[in-house]
């Protein structure tokens, strides 16, 4: 159970992280900090004590207390090599070791230490986790956002590392309010050749399913949309299916089994991403229906999972590994430049946005031609 003293300690230390507190700026006085937390003076003295000591806070005489700059600390860590974080929405699955991999094996090389986090696609564990890099010696960050489809509450702290100098890039999304270095897929053509693929196929009735809360999903949905209208066809509201990460993928999987009920299949899915297309070919699985031959399905981001069904998916690729080097790259050029967060400085670290590429496999086939008996099914 957390003591008093320690948790009055880190929630100023949090105000801290957080910017609340800039450096020289005065703290509360002792009795306004005895009355927002309702402890005794002896508490608060231990708790400002300690943070005194850990150099969050020093104290003038006849002052009061005031916070200490980020190299107070680092001198008090005595830390001497670089550390870069690595935050990532997931970590052991799906694409992210590839991309991490990029990063790690380029940043060890030259002599970086990595620290590896994953947010699981939370707000609260990304707070978590920027706390606890901020309390470190960091150097730069490599982050990918969190719910980018949304406004980020912890923006303060990406302000707060912009204030300590402390670089940081983006990578698969970005948070548009904050307008960092990063490094993405174009989501929208994504999306766009996904659906473009099947169209020039002679499919008309296809299915899209996107992710929304992150911003890769609504772009690539905005280019499935865009697609039907190049090609003068009418988008079937009841044709996009949408969900979000706490859903994960439970119902997209509800909603198809819902329409293979109902007889009316369309004749082609377009995916998110593989994740989503290997559990949808379940679904076609269970319900005795082949691919291509009954329905074709395209993926994004050609994943290991690609390859991994009996019937092998078209998709979309994404870099992974190079985008995971390429940011480290990115990172250290900005840290050896020592590149201020200024909006002119920004400016000079071009964004990086790959083309995407389709990778035609066996999950599709042209809605008016015969069957291809060389087709594999889905059993």
């Amino acid at each position: 159970m957390q003591t008093k003293y320690n948790r009055v300690k880190e929630i100023i230390k949090s105000k801290i992280l957080d910017g609340t507190y800039i450096p020289h700026q005065k703290i509360s006085s002792e009795n306004e900090l005895i009355k927002k937390f309702g402890v005794s003076r002896h508490t608060i003295r231990l708790a400002v004590g300690k943070l005194v000591e850990e150099g969050w806070l020093y104290r003038e005489q006849g002052s009061g207390t005031f916070c200490a700059e980020q190299s107070a600390r680092e001198t008090i860590s005595q830390t001497k090599s670089k550390k870069i974080a690595i935050i990532t929405t997931y970590l052991s699955d799906y694409i992210f070791p590839s991309i991490i991999r990029g990063a790690e094996s380029y940043l060890s090389h030259r002599d970086f230490q990595v620290s590896v986090y994953s947010t699981n696609n939370s707000v609260e564990n990304e707070r978590r986790i920027l706390e606890k890099i901020l309390a470190q010696k960091i150097d730069g960050v490599i982050i990918e956002p969190t719910k980018s489809a949304f406004l980020n509450p912890n923006l303060h702290y990406y302000f707060n590392l912009e204030c300590l100098n402390i670089p940081y890039i983006m990578i698969n999304a970005f948070y548009d309010e904050l307008e960092p270095p990063s490094l993405i897929m174009n989501d929208e053509e994504g999306g766009y050749i996904q659906t473009d693929h099947l169209i020039q196929l002679g499919h008309r009735d296809i299915l899209g399913f996107f992710k929304v809360d992150d911003v890769q999903g609504l772009k690539r949905m905005k280019g499935y949309i865009k697609a039907h209208r190049d090609h003068h066809l009418l988008v079937d509201p009841s044709n996009i299916i949408t969900y979000n990460s706490e859903e994960k993928m439970t119902r997209p999987v509800k909603k198809l089994k819902e329409i293979v009920l109902r007889n009316n299949l369309p004749s082609a899915v377009v995916c998110y991403n593989d994740e989503l297309a290997i559990m949808l070919l379940e679904v076609f699985r269970e319900s005795n229906l082949r691919v291509p031959d009954d329905i074709s399905i395209v993926g994004h981001d050609d994943s290991f999972l690609a390859q991994a069904s009996e019937v092998k998916l078209t998709t979309i690729q994404h870099p992974k590994n190079k985008m995971g080097e390429d940011a480290a790259k990115m990172i250290i050029r900005l840290i050896n430049n020592k590149v201020s967060k200024t909006k002119k400085d920004w400016a000079e670290v071009k964004t990086t946005v790959y083309r995407p590429v389709l990778t035609i496999n066996q999950s599709t086939i042209g809605r008016n031609t015969e069957k291809n008996t060389s087709k594999l099914n889905v059993q």
